[in-house]
């Protein structure tokens, strides 16, 4: 099959999923919220309205108010787009350094793979998330980039794993050989060759990455290890303060509820959208 046949194949299926449009329509409206929504509210995320503290949600402040005055909707939204950029750049690391040693070491072999595999592993029984709360703790610089760099540096080796597998399987197929015999370099076969092979997986990979980046930093910015700075804000954040500020024992459920609500609905979403993909690729769960 031609690739532009089998990538309207794809389109045709995954459209009719109802599991891809449903996830695919709560994220775009996420992420659209996430873009427009900063320069659209009255109010930015750390601003105090005087006389304006505890407030339910209202026709003034659609989230409520926080125990400072601080509309919880403005910093919903820049929050918002904080979780969406340490998802992409955190999934987009964890993804670059993980396909680059399972392709190399998958199509390679010999001692290149055992090194690389040996690698995996050590990184792999290691507890990232524990190494991330000890880097955070005790590096000066905390930022969102800083964050996204670290976590996609603990996410890659099951990665790698799954990659290097697929690659050994293609690796010994009539075609690679006769590419390999045609005088292409190894880079070029793995991209021309092998890769496209992959980019159902790939993409799948892609979004269980964004999902897990997200958890990630929420549990770090929840525990007090985020990105800091005076226009720091980000759904984790917003979560963290609602505890110190004792917004369950106030009743403030507005405070916690929505930040909560938001990340539950992003990386629930992204893992409807994964389950409804590997419908859509697989001819065996197709729903005719």
């Amino acid at each position: 099959m031609s690739a532009p046949k089998r990538v309207n194949e794809t389109l045709y299926f995954a459209f009719r999923n109802p599991k891809v449009v449903g996830a695919a329509v709560v994220v775009g409206v996420m992420l659209l919220a996430a873009v427009l929504g900063p320069s659209l509210v009255a109010f930015s995320p750390t601003e105090r309205t005087p006389g304006a503290t505890m407030l339910p949600p209202s026709g003034d402040h659609w989230f409520g108010t926080t125990m400072q005055g601080q509309d919880v909707l403005s910093q919903f939204v820049v929050g918002l787009r904080s979780t969406f950029l340490v998802g992409v750049l955190g999934a987009a690391i964890a993804g670059a350094v993980g396909l680059t040693i399972g392709f190399v070491a998958g199509y390679r072999g010999g001692w290149l793979d055992e090194l690389l595999n040996m690698l995996t592993n050590i990184v792999l029984v290691i507890p990232g998330f524990v190494v991330l709360i000890i880097i955070n703790a005790y590096l000066g610089v905390r930022s969102l980039p800083m964050q996204a760099l670290f976590i996609g540096l603990s996410s890659w080796p099951w990665v790698a794993r799954a990659v290097r597998s697929q690659t050994l399987s293609l690796r010994s197929r009539d075609y690679i050989d006769l590419a390999r015999m045609s005088g292409l370099r190894t880079g070029a076969i793995i991209r021309r060759e092998i890769a496209p092979n992959m980019y159902s997986y790939l993409f799948m990979t892609f979004v269980l990455l964004f999902g897990g980046s997200v958890l990630t930093a929420a549990a770090l910015d929840f525990i007090g290890l985020g990105p800091t700075g005076p226009d720091s804000m980000s759904l984790g954040l917003m979560m963290n303060q609602a505890v110190q500020w004792s917004a369950l024992t106030l009743q403030m459920w507005w405070w916690f509820i929505v930040p909560g609500a938001g990340i539950t609905i992003i990386v629930g979403a992204l893992y409807i959208m994964n389950v409804g993909l590997d419908e859509v690729f697989n001819p065996k769960l197709r729903e005719m």
